[in-house]
């Protein structure tokens, strides 16, 4: 029988399986032929989806951008939406920990891969512009001291993070995420609200 969703299906087993052998040995371990292994296929398949090594790894680019979409929500006030962010990427760090690692690698990467830089440089722009937003309507209605400039605190935010990217992974939860997350809700002054507030 053949299946509808087989192609979508397959594409993403294909991109989970270069997603993989990044996390574990970074770019430079990646074979397209082991790639089509891990996922059960020939290499002419991979090609089939994947024309060149750069198209699989756009793949993984949008993948790994996809597992931190999933901390962004629309639902509450916007100071509900950024500590849902910051306990969304502690629950990645926990749970998925070899994203940073994936995360990492795409940002070493991209200062020498000028199409891969564009790729990363567009998501970090929308990342900083989502939190410039939420920065700026928590402030507005109060929730953030008056003193926090949304632009400036969104680019510290986002270096930050990014920085912590690039420290060699743990096999656990990151614990310099954990510790560069506790102090921006200290500077934030989300801390003591998220203990009242469960």
């Amino acid at each position: 029988m053949i299946d509808s969703q087989a192609p979508a299906g397959r594409r993403t087993e294909l991109v989970r399986a270069a997603y993989e052998v990044i996390a574990a040995r970074g770019f430079e371990g990646l074979r397209t032929r082991e790639v089509a292994g891990a996922a059960g296929v020939n290499i002419a398949t991979l090609h089939y989806y994947f024309p060149s090594k750069e198209d699989l790894i756009k793949g993984v680019v949008g993948y790994a951008m996809s597992r931190f979409q999933t901390t962004l929500s629309s639902n509450g006030s916007a100071i509900q939406r950024l500590r849902a962010h910051l306990q969304g990427l502690r629950r990645l760090s926990r749970d998925e920990p070899e994203l940073f690692g994936v995360m990492g690698e795409l940002m070493m990467r991209s200062a020498r891969d000028p199409a891969l830089g564009r790729i990363v440089a567009k998501t970090n722009e929308f990342w900083h512009g989502t939190l410039k937003e939420m920065l700026r309507a928590a402030r507005a209605d109060g929730d953030l001291p008056a003193e926090i400039e949304p632009d400036g605190m969104a680019a510290v935010i986002v270096a930050t993070l990014k920085g912590v990217y690039l420290v060699p992974g743990n096999t656990g939860p990151n614990k310099d995420l954990e510790k560069a997350l506790r102090q921006l809700e200290r500077v934030l002054g989300l801390s003591g609200k998220r203990r009242a507030n469960g």
